[in-house]
């Protein structure tokens, strides 16, 4: 199985309207989200497709989405993007403080 990014536009698009429309980050714009998005898709492909024996999951993540692409019995994976909260005015632990 050959896939590629084009291969997800439904569940890209639908992703790109969530965050148009519900999530608010001061880190990137629409723009910038499609195209980090679609990085993160062809690295979810990527370990999908060179995953190990028994392995049923490739993912990919940064710190504002996650990608899981699960096998399934029909051609195409089911594709999950899930929105990974943050909040900017957290504090931060001693530890990472200059």
């Amino acid at each position: 199985m050959s896939l590629q990014v084009e291969d997800f536009r439904q569940e890209i698009t639908a992703a790109l309207k969530s965050y148009e429309k519900f999530i608010v980050c001061v880190e990137k714009t629409p723009e910038e989200f499609l195209k980090s998005l679609q990085s993160l898709m062809g690295k979810a492909i990527q370990v999908f497709e060179n995953r190990a024996a028994g392995l049923r999951h490739g993912i990919a993540l940064d710190r504002h989405v996650t990608i899981i692409l699960s096998e399934t019995d029909g051609s195409h994976p089911l594709c999950g993007v899930y929105f990974n909260l943050h909040n900017p005015h957290r504090k931060k632990p001693a530890a990472e403080t200059p």
